[in-house]
């Protein structure tokens, strides 16, 4: 199987801190891959919530994730805080992918990088909607300042 090769840009609108916990960590005794999934869920929604989405005014709105890639860097370990950093690419008329990068705070080694499709849906009909006007011009914002 082909490696994943997987670039990051050059500045990132947002960045949170995760730090791993006990239940994050597989018997191998390092972060396990699928609770890495988690962490950047988490961050995920720290990011939606800092550009104020789910909004108010949409309640038949949400989000879903289409597809993730992850290309794994190193081993994170019990008690290491995470520095998870993400921007807005890649924009398409459903959505947009959202690139991570994932580092070990107090000594910069990376973890992971990689991206999730995201693409918006109506609660009622489950089926893909154009990206909220509001939310699009605040995603574009970021990327600008990025």
């Amino acid at each position: 199987m082909a490696r994943i090769i997987f670039d990051l840009p050059a500045h990132f609108a947002f960045s949170t801190e995760v730090q791993i916990y006990i239940s994050h960590v597989n018997q191998g005794g390092h972060l396990d891959n699928a609770q890495l999934l988690s962490l950047v869920s988490e961050a995920r929604l720290r990011f939606f919530q800092e550009i104020g989405f789910p909004e108010a005014e949409l309640p038949d709105i949400s989000m879903v994730v289409g597809d993730i890639v992850a290309q794994y860097k190193s081993e994170g370990f019990h008690g290491e805080v995470m520095s998870i950093r993400m921007t807005p690419a890649d924009f398409n008329r459903y959505g947009f992918d959202l690139v991570f990068s994932v580092t070990e705070k107090s000594t910069g080694r990376e973890v992971a990088r990689g991206k999730t499709g995201i693409a918006f849906v109506s609660r009622s009909s489950r089926g893909v909607v154009s990206i909220p006007a509001a939310t699009h011009g605040k995603l574009l914002a970021m990327q600008q300042t990025a």
